[in-house]
């Protein structure tokens, strides 16, 4: 179950311009003395499609303030996200509780091939071309945290190696301090 709202629960003049979706809306019921309890939780992502996106969970008493509290968490949670294009840079697989996702990027043209909840947020990344897997446990909940995690866990290469040219360069003159320092002995 996804839906798209234009702002539903966000009226904050910062966040315009972000789309929401609704991943999922469930309906608790906890037994008391008196009866049944009835309490519902939703999950929803919010992102802009442009590298910024959010995932929150909120619980309340209504549908309506469970996604607006909801909502809430996800702007508290947003993420910058590293695109390569319309995909992204490096194929990832992340584990989140029993949900397992892997990301792998995709040709241009390839659009999103992915379900439910991933692909909501994908879109709202703003990521065009990507093949996704969801192994395990495809809970839409766990399936959206997981992979918001694989999204977080991003690396721009340029700067992975930039950072691996400077480590080998700082080994090297290590290296040859120590040499100098034995045949002093």
């Amino acid at each position: 179950m996804v839906s798209n709202n234009e702002n539903f629960g966000s009226s904050d003049p910062k966040h315009q311009g972000f789309t929401e979706k609704v991943v999922k809306i469930s309906r608790v019921a906890k037994v008391v003395k008196g009866g049944r309890n009835l309490s519902f939780s939703a999950v929803v992502v919010v992102g802009n499609s442009e590298g910024k996106v959010g995932v929150g969970m909120g619980k309340a008493s209504a549908v309506p303030d469970a996604v607006r509290k909801a909502v809430v968490k996800a702007h508290k949670n947003l993420l910058d996200v590293f695109l390569d294009g319309t995909t992204i840079p490096h194929e990832i697989t992340t584990k989140y509780r029993a949900s397992e996702v892997m990301l792998k990027p995709a040709g241009e043209g390839t659009g999103i091939v992915a379900g439910g909840s991933v692909r909501a947020v994908l879109e709202l990344a703003g990521i065009k071309d990507i093949s996704t897997k969801a192994r395990k446990s495809t809970n839409p909940i766990n399936a959206a945290k997981a992979t918001f995690l694989a999204l977080s866990q991003l690396r721009d290469p340029k700067a992975v190696k930039q950072q691996r040219m400077m480590l080998a360069q700082s080994n090297k003159g290590d290296k040859s301090h120590d040499e100098t320092s034995e045949r002093n002995l």
